[in-house]
């Protein structure tokens, strides 16, 4: 079985994708965020996960 979660590029950026519950998951991104990825496929830290939604969250502004 493949990743439950996956970035699909949407016009301006990326969006993250859940093969489970086939929907959006979080907001847009300008940026790839493969470390976000990385650990919502691996252990999913929730507080490593909230840390790196806020520091993308940062960057768009």
């Amino acid at each position: 079985m493949g990743r439950r979660y996956v970035a699909r590029g949407v016009p301006g950026g990326y969006r993250i994708w859940d093969n489970r519950g086939r929907r959006w998951w979080g907001d847009h991104y300008e940026l790839c965020p493969d470390d976000l990825l990385s650990e919502l496929n691996g252990k999913a830290n929730c507080e490593k996960i909230t840390a790196l939604l806020k520091r993308y969250r940062a960057q768009k502004r």
